[in-house]
């Protein structure tokens, strides 16, 4: 998952909205947004890397949302431990046991961003932050591959996009998600005088400057949008990229039937 924005309270009718694009290798194998347990036995909606076993986004049966991004380093640093793995961490233990076992273990992971969401508020993790472990409250945020609310121009862009469609949405849940949706699906690069220096070079910089990024090998894998209305109701649509094109969409997690999936 390389950017992510997400809106607290800044809607009478949604309280929570997040918008995410995942890039990643396209031959890095893949299994489509399903449910599934985590080790623990927690069950969740969620993509799975099948390669390390993890995610980079999860959604619980009650709502909340976890999600990890990497921290863009040039060096190239690896981890011990998969970072996929952080998000159903997240969704199984509760805050304040995650933070504790991260302050030993945060070091074994290459850099990384842990969100953890509900519709009231929600908290961020990064191995890469002077003060790791911060809570969130009411307002409109943005992550991609470096610490949140960092301002690269294509999370700029996305975040007061998805501000502004979420500020004037009406309780239309459908037409909310196809409108970021479409936003998501942005492929203009940023000018070159407003790139960050990440240690990738200029030209790699280029090409991952943009919301919706197209690769031969590298790009885009999925675009989701996840809505939690003010009665809790809740309701995800995901996009997969690729060789392949794939569209869920999945509604009321938390209802007697706890989700229906159209694939």
């Amino acid at each position: 998952m390389c950017l992510i924005a997400f809106t607290l309270g800044q809607n009478r009718h949604f309280p929570l909205v997040l918008a995410a694009n995942r890039d990643e290798f396209f031959d890095r194998p893949t299994r489509a947004m399903d449910w599934w347990q985590t080790g623990a036995g927690t069950p969740v909606l969620a993509g799975q890397d099948l390669k390390s076993g993890g995610t980079w986004l999860a959604i619980s049966a009650d709502g909340r949302i976890s999600a990890v991004t990497n921290v863009r380093e040039g060096a190239g640093v690896t981890g011990h431990r998969s970072r996929g793995e952080l998000p159903l961490l997240a969704l199984e233990e509760s805050r304040q046991d995650l933070f504790r076992t991260l302050a030993g273990t945060a070091g074994d992971y290459a850099g990384f961003n842990l969100l953890c969401l509900d519709s009231g508020s929600g908290w961020y993790y990064s191995n890469r932050d002077a003060h790791p472990g911060r809570n969130i409250f009411r307002g409109s945020f943005g992550l991609s591959n470096h610490l949140l609310q960092t301002p690269w121009p294509k999370l700029l862009r996305l975040r007061q996009s998805v501000t502004d469609v979420v500020g004037t949405a009406n309780a239309d849940a459908p037409a909310l998600h196809e409108r970021l949706v479409s936003l998501l699906q942005d492929p203009t690069p940023a000018p070159d005088h407003l790139l960050p220096d990440t240690g990738v070079g200029r030209d790699t910089e280029r090409f991952l400057s943009s919301p919706f990024i197209t690769g031969t090998d590298y790009g885009t894998r999925a675009t989701t949008v996840i809505t939690v209305d003010a009665t809790g109701y809740i309701r995800v649509s995901e996009q997969s990229w690729g060789p392949w094109q794939k569209k869920v969409n999945v509604d009321n997690l938390a209802g007697s039937d706890r989700a229906h999936a159209l694939v």
